[in-house]
């Protein structure tokens, strides 16, 4: 499956942003797509997913950010609120297959799209 993440931009502290993360097969409904971010000099980190039916999201992020996906279009949207300085960072979409203790790393999913740069300023 290939990704493809958009919605990126420069925006204020206390914004919001919608990022999109489409997918190429038809086969997408059967792939947990998960977020996550990575700034500059740091690690990949879990943002948020849809898991099972349910919503997972990072402590950082829980309140602010809101995950859904739509398998009739295969696309798994991220909506985020009062953004912060500190979520500047590329946003990637991965798509695997990962059991309940494997969602937030990333070692869990197989393929990944570009990423979209968000970028907060104060």
């Amino acid at each position: 499956v290939q990704l493809q993440a958009s919605g990126g931009g420069l925006v204020q502290a206390g914004d919001s942003l919608r990022l999109s993360c489409a997918a190429s097969e038809r086969t997408f409904s059967g792939y947990t797509v998960a977020w996550f971010r990575q700034a500059p000099g740091k690690e990949r980190e879990f943002v948020a997913v849809v898991f099972r039916g349910r919503t997972y999201y990072d402590e950082s992020v829980k309140g602010r950010f809101a995950v859904s996906r739509d398998n009739a279009k295969n696309l798994v949207n991220l909506q985020m609120d009062s953004l912060k300085p500190e979520d500047t960072a590329v946003y990637y979409c991965g798509a695997g297959h990962p059991i309940l203790s494997t969602i937030r790393n990333p070692l869990g999913y197989g393929h990944w799209g570009q990423g979209t740069l968000v970028t907060v300023s104060s």
